[in-house]
């Protein structure tokens, strides 16, 4: 064994690989945010921004986003402004209420349902 270790005797190796696991890691609501946000993102502007709202979610696997969506607008009248499937990002808009409502019940699809380990819900 000394003869394969050479100069890296006394020295460990380690190897470390990223497995996703089931969660939501963000889950947040923008309440009544300032109309430069909304440009920025590239959301609709046309809203009433006092009783409007962004829902913002980061979950793994990615591909989950595209189902967190479709819940989405299944279960609240909002509308999507983003979904990456590569980087579990989704966006959306509303008002606070049906943001809320929205958020709400995807968490508990995800926990409920495909046993996801969730995280609470945010705001500002």
């Amino acid at each position: 064994m000394e003869g394969i270790l050479g100069s890296n005797e006394g020295k460990l190796r380690i190897i470390q690989e990223t497995v996703p696991g089931k969660q939501v890691t963000l889950a947040h609501i923008i309440a009544s945010p300032d109309a430069i946000v909304y440009k920025k993102l590239g959301l609709n502007p046309s809203i009433d921004y006092d009783k409007a709202a962004i829902g913002v979610l980061s979950m793994t696997p990615s591909e989950i986003s595209v189902i967190a969506g479709d819940l989405a607008v299944k279960t609240a009248r909002i509308e999507l402004g983003f979904i990456d499937r590569f980087s579990g990002t989704l966006m959306f808009t509303g008002r606070i209420s049906e943001v809320d409502s929205a958020i709400k019940a995807i968490l508990a699809y995800l926990k409920d349902t495909l046993k996801f380990t969730i995280c609470e819900i945010t705001k500002t």
